[in-house]
């Protein structure tokens, strides 16, 4: 059970590692890469279209500014995808989260919040937590760590 977290940028690590670290945390393997939508398609492509075949659960995929990654992935794939719109250009993020969230019909990309990669993790835990009784409980006690914070 693999969970494959893309990146349009190497410069996005930063804000997706939160995404990374929180999976790690209930023992969910990940796969952590840098792929564009405009500048390697055919990679991004092949990897969600065989991805179901090769054991991944989930895509969580962060990107700026025209954030098509999300949304190329999910045409190529029937996975859970979990779009992460990231700051930056001349809007700082507002566009991408516009891309993001409006994915044409029969092709949804779940979103959260500009630079939510731990929110993305988190839904991902929670999609997870359905058939998994172990991994709700675990959710259900970070939760209550949350809210004793």
């Amino acid at each position: 059970m693999t969970v494959a977290i893309l990146m349009g940028s190497p410069n996005d690590m930063d804000k997706m590692r939160p995404a990374e670290e929180t999976l790690a945390r209930f023992g969910i393997a990940t796969d952590v890469r840098v792929l564009s939508a405009h500048r390697n398609p055919d990679k991004v492509t092949a990897l969600a279209s065989t991805a179901r075949e090769e054991g991944y659960v989930a895509f969580i995929c962060g990107a700026g500014m025209a954030a098509h990654l999300a949304g190329v992935v999910a045409a190529h794939t029937t996975l859970p995808v979990v779009g992460v719109p990231l700051s930056g250009g001349a809007i700082n993020g507002v566009d991408a989260l516009y891309s993001t969230v409006q994915m044409p019909k029969g092709i949804p990309v779940a979103t959260v919040a500009i630079d939510g990669s731990m929110n993305a993790a988190l839904l991902v835990v929670a999609m997870l937590a359905v058939n998994d009784a172990a991994l709700a409980s675990q959710l259900a006690e970070f939760r209550e760590e949350m809210a004793n914070r």
